[in-house]
């Protein structure tokens, strides 16, 4: 079995779409104005409205969990937070080194999602 993806339900496809091309510096693969998909290395994060899960029944998959932590390993933490420059109210973690030595920045996708920019230590 192969990791393949995450998908984002969310409401505001162009938004958090717009937000994670920022992020990787990308512009996502639109198939469709109702997904968008950013892939790289062996794994794809997907973005779909509420209508392309529409057919497995109201209710299965909706734009409001905010149990996911989107992780983005990059080279410089602090760099990146500041090209990014996150609203100060999305912002959970400002650039910080972890107690088990990553460097670490945490702000809020537009739907509230989590996403980590991290480092780790040099070996």
């Amino acid at each position: 079995m192969s990791f393949a993806s995450i998908r984002i339900i969310t409401d505001d496809v162009d938004a958090l779409t717009a937000f994670y091309e920022t992020v990787t510096r990308s512009t996502a693969a639109r198939p469709s104005p109702l997904f968008a998909q950013f892939s790289g290395g062996d794994a794809t994060l997907a973005i779909a409205s509420p209508q392309t899960v529409a057919m497995l029944g109201d209710g299965v998959a909706t734009a409001a969990n905010r149990s996911v932590i989107v992780e983005f390993e990059v080279a410089d933490v602090d760099g990146e937070f500041a090209r990014i420059a996150p609203d100060p109210s999305t912002v959970a973690l400002a650039p910080s080194t972890m107690p088990w030595g990553n460097r670490s920045a945490l702000l809020r996708d537009p739907d509230g999602n989590l996403v980590n920019l991290f480092s780790r230590p040099a070996s």
